[in-house]
């Protein structure tokens, strides 16, 4: 799966899911990578953050090769929850990268590292707290709007971090490998000077959406056999 996902991007697989009726699940934007150009795909490792480096500890005793710890810290803005020692671990115990809701500190040594470490950003506070630790702590992570778990892949690269259903990997890494070659194929077209409007026959989408005003440009490029929206 990520030797795959290695030639691929998350617009791919992104599109993928919305051709395959499977909902799109993005991380926020703002959550970027520490070191711009990095890219992981792999299994979720989820972590719920308390205010204790031990809860990633845990988590690595549990991994297996090439999973990506996702760690909640429900977003926050004041306080960083992953730090130099933890990435360092994390690369010891296999895992292939960290996706983080909130912060991290230590960039440089993280940058030093080269682990792929995506978060909302960089601040020098660590953990302010010790809370409670809920039941599931190890068992789910929340990223903005959605809930992940082991049974889900996660995908990042410079657009972002796109989750997606492990048991629909290969029929949406296919239907992503398809969406590429056809962008492919169209941008080399474009090169050589053939346009894109040339390609989807825009001149006659127009002539036929002046004869049917409810035609939509994705029910023509359907008919040309031209998608490149969805």
């Amino acid at each position: 799966m990520a030797r795959r996902f290695a030639a691929l991007t998350t617009a791919h697989v992104a599109d993928a899911c919305i051709r395959a009726g499977v909902p799109v699940r993005c991380a926020p934007s703002a959550v970027r990578a520490v070191t711009p150009g990095s890219r992981v795909a792999g299994r979720v490792l989820p972590a719920r953050h308390v205010g204790s480096v031990d809860i990633f500890l845990e988590a690595y005793e549990a991994a297996r090769s090439g999973d990506v710890l996702v760690v909640d810290n429900g977003g926050r803005l004041d306080e960083a929850c992953v730090g130099d020692l933890a990435v360092l671990e994390a690369q010891a115990a296999g895992v292939a990268g960290v996706v983080i809701w909130g912060l991290h500190r230590d960039t440089a040594d993280i940058r030093a590292i080269g682990l792929p470490v995506f978060s909302t950003g960089a601040l020098p506070t660590g953990p302010l707290s010790l809370r409670e630790r809920p039941a599931d702590a190890l068992a789910c992570a929340t990223v903005g709007d959605w809930t992940v778990s082991a049974a889900d892949l996660v995908f990042a690269d410079d657009d972002g971090v796109v989750f997606a259903p492990a048991d629909r990997a290969d029929e949406l890494l296919t239907l992503a490998e398809t969406i590429r070659d056809t962008e492919r194929r169209q941008a080399d077209q474009i090169r050589a000077g053939h346009t894109l409007r040339a390609q989807v026959r825009f001149d006659a989408y127009l002539a036929r959406r002046r004869e049917t005003p409810t035609l939509t440009f994705r029910d023509h490029l359907r008919a040309v056999g031209g998608a490149i929206e969805e």
